[in-house]
This record gives C-alpha cells, structure tokens and sequence, in this order.
C-alpha cells in the first residue's frame, strides 16, 4: 500500500491552505451583533436620552430597504447658549446600527435628511446631544419590504 501523495495533490492541498488562510473570517448578517444599545450609551456619555425635542421622519413601509428617505429635526434655538451639537441615527436592526452622525453649529438649522439603508423590518433612532449635554431621543419603526444590506 502506497501513502505517498503526488506532486499535483500536494500543490493542490497547499493551494487549498493558501487561499483558505487568505480569505478573510465573515460573520454571517444571522451571527453579526448589533451593536445599538452600545453606540447610544457612547453617543449619550452614559446619559439616559429622553423622548422629547427629536422629530424623525420616515416612511412606514419602505419597499426597498436600500433607500430609505430619513429627516430628523430637533426643538432648539440654535444660539450660542443652546443649540443642537450632534445627532446619530441608528438602525437597531442592521448589522452595525450606527448609520450617520450629524454635527450642528449654533448658526445652523437643527434639521437633516438623507437617505439610509435598512436590512429588514426594525426600529430607527435618532439621538441629538445638546450643548449642554442634554441628550434625547425619538424612534419609528420602519417596515421593509426588500431589504437592503445584501447577504
């Protein structure tokens, strides 16, 4: 009995090797965490956000989860003494939920929009940092109908 391997099975098992050590280690979208409450708690400096002077505007049902229009809004006066530092959208759903941070001066409109991608049905959130640290919240779910985070 002959256990010796030839030439062309041994290149193939080190080619084998190579190509199985040079791809890289993907977790699939079902084993991904998502990482919300964790970006929130970052985002806020350990605050608890309340639920007040955030607006979120999104669709109710998004047919296709790879646009999906979002307009966030926030109650401030926009002065030197009160005003609207940071706002971060966040896709509870996705397999990273940080979507989009916005930063705000005092002279600018405490409003934003854009469009994001959503991988299935879930919660967006938008979390607005003030100035003075003050920190709130507002959330919508959004239904979709084709998902748009690939697989």
């Amino acid at each position: 009995m002959n256990n010796a391997i030839s030439r062309r099975q041994a290149f193939g098992l080190g080619a084998g090797v190579i190509v199985g050590l040079a791809l890289p280690l993907r977790p699939t979208a079902a084993l991904a965490k998502n990482d919300a409450e964790e970006a929130i708690k970052s985002f806020a400096g350990g605050k608890t956000p309340e639920k007040a002077k955030v607006k979120l505007e999104l669709p109710e049902i998004a047919e296709n989860g790879n646009t999906v229009p979002v307009t966030v809004s926030i109650e401030s006066p926009m002065t030197k003494d009160s005003y609207v530092k940071d706002v971060l959208i966040i896709a509870d759903g996705n397999p990273r939920a940080g979507v989009i941070t916005f930063h705000f001066s005092p002279s600018a409109v405490p409003e934003a929009n854009t469009r994001i991608r959503l991988a299935e049905t879930q919660n967006v959130v938008a979390v607005a940092k003030m100035n003075d640290g003050s920190v709130y919240m507002a959330s919508k779910e959004v239904k979709v109908t084709i998902g748009g985070c690939g697989g």
